[in-house]
């Protein structure tokens, strides 16, 4: 295996699990086999986010130390986050409407899911207002959004932190040295994890296969193929022009990053490539400081597949039953969700949650989503790559916008790129 690279192993491992799952569908025992092995792999790779999260913010940010240099960056890279997702909110509205992906489904033929474990999530967190998400952002008790796994707190915590260690002088190198260690030693770890990467995806696919069938993606075939179009679409022309204009190519940074985004849409999981993809964006150019600031950032703010896709499953269900929105209670649709897909980011499932409250909002019947819980797995995977690559070009667009971006450093790591393939 050593032969071949990263990217070949997960799509060899990719079809394999495919094969795994058609032969052994329905197969509980098969499953029960396969399945540790998938969750395993996951959970080393949620293991390592937050050290990496964390140590990197801090370093990042007690690298700046300039609390108004840090305000603009911060004040620019939300301002960006912030227009894209609407503009995939509005692209993903768009779609629904020329698709028309639920329009003609039988409900009565498909099997609805449970979905009551997100309906509690929904009660339990509800709809936030703007007041009730800016309030969520302090934490009472970091430890336990540890636990939980809140990235909102976490990193309002851990800026004010680094922007302590940087005030302090002399007296907080050494607590950056001991992150700077930390960073590394997480970095290392993350290479011994992606290791077994190809088992991991070979597993998860498999038991997802297994668990449901190839047969029942036809009668949802169209929501399937409205959303890989679209994230494509918004791929090469939205993302596209947005890196021609930032003097980049989004060919190149797909090229760049194609073992990370391979590995985030066989897994489903972009926590998989966090660490790699901070490596990556740094070997491309763009400084650890804004690199480390941007991406743990944008895991929470930037999600342009998951925009795409909830816009796209809220006007499916509706469509499904037959209920004819506005144009204004589409751009109703649209603010709710700009809020929503925000105040919902940390949560468990957060997609779905996020589509239940957003279909609650709206008045629409929210057991339609039980429709998609059986092919979300396979929406989650393009939707998680495309929010990989949203967070890359954020980090270039940010570093090209504060003047730091080292182009002759990119142009290098491209080389070595092409030199390597040809190898």
């Amino acid at each position: 295996m050593k032969r071949f690279g990263l990217a070949t192993q997960i799509f060899v491992a990719l079809i394999l699990g495919i094969i795994f799952g058609i032969v052994f569908y329905g197969n509980e025992t098969a499953m029960a086999i396969l399945a540790p092995i998938g969750d395993i792999f996951i959970h080393l790779i949620k293991m390592i986010v937050l050290p990496i999260v964390i140590a990197a913010l801090i370093v990042s940010i007690a690298g700046v130390g300039d609390i108004k240099k840090l305000g603009k960056l911060g004040g620019k890279t939300l301002f960006y986050f912030e227009s894209v997702t609407t503009f995939a909110i509005a692209i993903g509205l768009l779609a629904a409407n020329l698709f028309q992906p639920g329009a003609g489904v039988d409900t009565s033929a498909l099997k609805a899911n449970d979905i009551s474990k997100y309906e509690e999530t929904m009660k339990t967190t509800g709809t936030p207002s703007v007041a009730e998400t800016i309030v969520h952002l302090v934490p009472t008790n970091v430890f336990e959004s540890m636990t939980k796994g809140d990235l909102l707190p976490i990193i309002f915590f851990t800026v004010f932190l680094g922007l302590g260690i940087a005030a302090i002088g002399e007296k907080g190198k050494p607590v950056l040295t001991f992150f700077e260690g930390i960073l590394e030693a997480v970095f290392w770890v993350t290479n011994l994890i992606m290791k077994l990467a190809p088992v991991g995806v070979f597993a998860l696919i498999g038991v997802n296969v297994a668990k449901f069938g190839a047969a029942s993606l036809l009668p949802l075939g169209k929501l399937v193929l409205a959303v890989y179009v679209t994230m494509i679409f918004f791929v090469l022309v939205v993302l596209g022009v947005i890196a021609k204009i930032s003097g980049t190519s989004i060919f190149v940074l797909m090229k760049v990053l194609k073992d990370e985004l391979i590995l985030a849409f066989t897994t489903a999981s972009s926590e998989s490539v966090l660490p790699r993809l901070m490596d990556k964006m740094e070997k491309f150019g763009c400084p650890k400081s804004i690199t480390s600031f941007v991406i743990p950032i944008g895991y929470t703010f930037n999600l342009d597949g998951s925009s795409i896709y909830q816009a796209l499953a809220s006007l499916f269900v509706a469509q499904m039953y037959g209920i004819h929105l506005s144009v204004m209670q589409q751009i109703t649709l649209l603010l709710v969700l700009m809020l929503t897909s925000k105040g919902m980011a940390g949560v468990p499932g957060a997609s779905f949650v996020v589509i239940l409250t957003t279909l609650g909002t709206m008045g629409l019947p929210i057991e339609g989503v039980a429709f998609i819980a059986g092919i979300d797995r396979i929406l989650d995977m393009i939707r998680t790559a495309v929010n990989v690559l949203g967070n890359s070009l954020a980090t270039i667009v940010m570093s090209k916008w504060e003047g730091k971006f080292d182009q002759d450093k990119a142009n290098q790591y491209v080389d070595s790129i092409k030199e390597s393939n040809v190898a």
